[in-house]
């Protein structure tokens, strides 16, 4: 039986009157996304069409997932909201504080030995407001969300950006900060920008290397990491229902690398095949009776391009392997086109590791079809050129895997099995020789690429493929070898072949284990003490953020102008850092010391204009603080790319920054930088970037008048005493403008509790 059933219950029993209320109202057939936000208003019944890309609307969520990294600021700052309890069904998953090292059972006791005061901290809030608590090693959050609370025709956010994985089961799950999160689990409503539709029709049938992991390398190839920004991507067609569940999902997650808001796939057999493989009857049978109201229209479906606003068309039948990266995860590059680009680029040939899991690849089916590689090679012979790591999604997938042997042949072939958990995926991998930073490649089945990302040596070049493609290329050692028409010599001398690789869509026997993992808070929480020592390294009591005094902000210094890519990799670190990620102070630290300074093409030296001298990013914010001198900081297009890290909002905004300057936003770091209280501003004219110059003072000359449709102006104040007057366009509507005035959301939420 599902988690929460009477709450899916609820949802079910509403949507059909909410849908067909809607459909009046916008006097048109509707797609699902739209469905499930029309049935999901905040309000209750839709009483108004609503513009896609321009209207802000109060959404009410079903649910909230958090995972130990991003909970720690998310719960900290619950507790601040004064309620005794969530307002709907929230869920702590601990998957990113374990480091990969040698193997799941060293590395577990390990991640428990030194994180037991955050993991305890967590237990303990959990146990306190009614949350669900998932214990170390039990899975990775969003593997573990799909296996339990998915649900088709739910609405669900997570501080994660990965949460739109559970898109792979019919859901609307949205990545967000931890501040949204807070407002959900406080009860009051979350608002998003009515997102834009680009449907994706899939015809044909996948077959030989080709996966579901395929699609999403080569949409993110086709629409850039930006692409998708402000929008619901929609997968549909003949291609999409001949798909696993655990296979939309991978093309659901893997859709934040192209700034989607979130990606769905309609509720079809297969979503039916794994809600009852997973002990979900109840879930199917409800699915089942509103089968209609869990798709688009027939209409829709019929004429996409009268529904969406932008359209693609994929045919499965003639999709190769891709391999994206290297340090972005758009760069994609065919398998047949392998050799002569990377002899292009002098991409290192050698692959020294091979990665299979994380958060986009971690199902059973992905171990059996990666493991149906790694048997032949066995089987055949085939000495493995490259190392091996595989991290499992949850401990029902790891249990159940084992189980049926499947585990089996990376064992025979010297593989480490990692702790269920992320690992190398947000740099939590102790890599022996990292430190040298040598310049290496690594082919990997997860999501992001970034420099530095998974192992902390800017030399990596990290490549996104399937599961099956990195055991493959993992075997011969080799970025360049196709299995499609390459052959390998074995340790006889004979020329072998592999052929294509099979797998289990889902587990013959069913799926089992021993222990899931999860804990279940207790029914009244109001006597747990949760307690944070002050002296504490790891975890740091929220103090509130200044309101705004009302007046114009003049004199503010430029901090840095940020050059080219910088994405939440880069203005907070995970790896290493994770581990202050419940100090706010502490983990300031590391603020922007990955972005480019454009002055000087350097990282992690600014020019403090206090002193004239170069130094660490986050050590001249700390000298601006200590003066009572405001700062600014400037990007370039697409800034805080990746990651839901708040973190990367929260750490300026500690440190006295007052706004962020850029050409273009990543959509949740935009919204995280309103919620902590922060201008988050664009260059009315892009060229204007080429103005900020090293030395510029910074006055807002009409902040005064701060209203919605109103780009405020900028006095640039050069050190020659020239000025330069420019025009910054902003997003706010007035709720989010109170926001700024009160300090941050929460502050705000702290007043209305007054």
């Amino acid at each position: 039986m599902a988690f929460d059933i009477e709450m899916i219950k609820r949802v079910y029993a509403r949507m059909q009157e909410r849908v067909d209320q809607a459909r009046k109202i916008v006097g048109r057939p509707l797609t699902y996304s739209e469905k499930i936000l029309y049935a999901h208003l905040y309000d209750g019944e839709p009483t108004k069409a609503y513009t896609r890309g321009e209207s802000y609307v109060d959404f009410a969520p079903d649910r909230v997932a958090m995972q130990d990294a991003t909970a720690q600021m998310a719960l900290l700052q619950f507790m601040q909201a004064g309620k005794a309890k969530t307002a709907v069904p929230s869920t702590v998953h601990c998957d990113h504080l374990i480091q990969a090292k040698v193997g799941a059972k060293a590395d577990l006791q390990d991640a428990i030995n030194k994180s037991s005061e955050v993991f305890n901290f967590l237990e303990s809030v959990s146990n306190k407001y009614g949350i669900g608590f998932w214990k170390p090693g039990a899975g990775i959050i969003h593997q573990v969300v799909l296996e339990n609370y998915a649900f088709p025709g739910g609405m669900m956010i997570g501080t994660d950006s990965h949460t739109p994985n559970a898109g792979g089961l019919g859901m609307v799950a949205i990545g967000v900060g931890g501040a949204d999160a807070v407002d959900v689990m406080a009860g009051m409503a979350w608002e998003l920008k009515m997102p834009k539709l680009i449907g994706i029709k899939l015809t044909g049938k996948l077959s030989g290397w080709a996966s579901p992991k395929d699609v999403i390398l080569e949409v993110a190839g086709r629409l850039t990491v930006k692409g998708g920004t402000g929008s619901i991507v929609e997968y549909f067609g003949e291609g999409a229902e001949s798909l696993s569940a655990t296979g939309k999902g991978t093309i659901c997650n893997m859709g934040a690398e192209i700034g989607a808001t979130t990606s769905i796939f309609a509720y079809d057999d297969s979503s039916e095949r794994y809600l009852r493989a997973t002990d979900r009857n109840d879930v199917a049978d409800l699915a089942n009776a509103n089968r209609a109201y869990l798709r688009s229209d027939d209409e829709v479906y019929a004429n996409p391009e009268k529904f969406y606003d932008e359209l693609i068309e994929i045919n499965l039948s003639e999709l190769e392997p891709r391999l994206n990266g290297p340090f972005t995860p758009d760069l994609m590059t065919p398998i047949s086109k392998m050799k002569e680009t990377a002899a292009a680029n002098d991409w290192p040939l050698t692959v020294e590791w091979g990665l299979i899991g994380s958060c986009t690849n971690s199902s059973y089916e992905d171990l059996s079809r990666a493991a149906s590689i790694a048997k032949q090679a066995v089987e055949k012979g085939l000495v493995t050129k490259a190392s091996f790591g595989i991290n499992p999604g949850s401990e029902q997938v790891r249990y159940t895997a084992e189980r049926d042997g499947i585990l089996k042949p990376f064992n025979d072939l010297d593989a480490v099995i990692f702790t269920n958990a992320c690992g190398p995926c947000i740099g939590q991998w102790d890599r022996e020789g990292a430190d040298k930073e040598e310049k290496n490649t690594i082919v990997h089945s997860f999501n992001r690429n970034f420099k530095k990302r998974a192992d902390g040596n800017p030399n990596t070049y990290a490549f996104v493929t399937s599961p099956e493609m990195v055991a493959a290329i993992a075997i011969s050692g080799r970025l360049d070898f196709n299995p499609i028409t390459d052959t390998l010599i074995n340790k006889n001398g004979e020329e072998v072949k592999l052929d294509p690789p099979v797998g289990e869509e889902l587990p013959e026997k069913g799926f089992s284990y021993e222990d899931n993992g999860y804990q279940a808070p207790v029914e009244d929480g109001s006597s747990v003490q949760v307690e944070v020592n002050p002296d504490s390294e790891r975890l740091q009591l929220l103090e509130s953020f200044k309101p705004w005094d009302g007046e114009n902000i003049t004199g503010a210094k430029l901090l840095i102008k940020a050059y080219g890519k910088c994405t939440t990799d880069h203005i907070s670190m995970a790896g290493p850092w994770l581990r202050f990620r419940g100090h706010l102070d502490n983990i300031s630290n590391n603020t922007l010391i990955g972005a480019v300074n454009a002055f000087t093409q350097e990282t992690n030296s600014v020019k403090n204009q206090l002193t004239g001298e170069y130094a660490p990013v986050p050590d001249t914010a700390r000298a601006y603080k200590a003066a009572g001198i405001p700062f600014v900081i400037v990007g370039d297009e697409n800034y805080g790319e990746g990651s839901s890290r708040e973190h990367a909002a929260m750490q300026p905004r500690h440190l006295g920054a007052v706004a962020v300057l850029v050409r273009s936003f990543a959509r949740i770091h935009e919204t995280n930088l309103k919620k902590q209280g922060m201008l988050a501003l664009t260059f009315a004219n892009k060229e204007d970037y080429d103005k900020i110059q090293e030395d510029d003072t910074f006055n807002f000359v009409d902040l005064k008048d701060f209203a919605p449709n109103k780009p405020l102006t900028i006095e640039l104040v050069h050190k020659d005493g020239s000025i330069d007057t420019i025009l910054a366009n902003h997003t706010y509507n007035d709720a989010q403008i109170e926001w700024f005035k009160a300090g941050s959301a929460l502050n705000l939420i702290k007043q209305q509790q007054n």
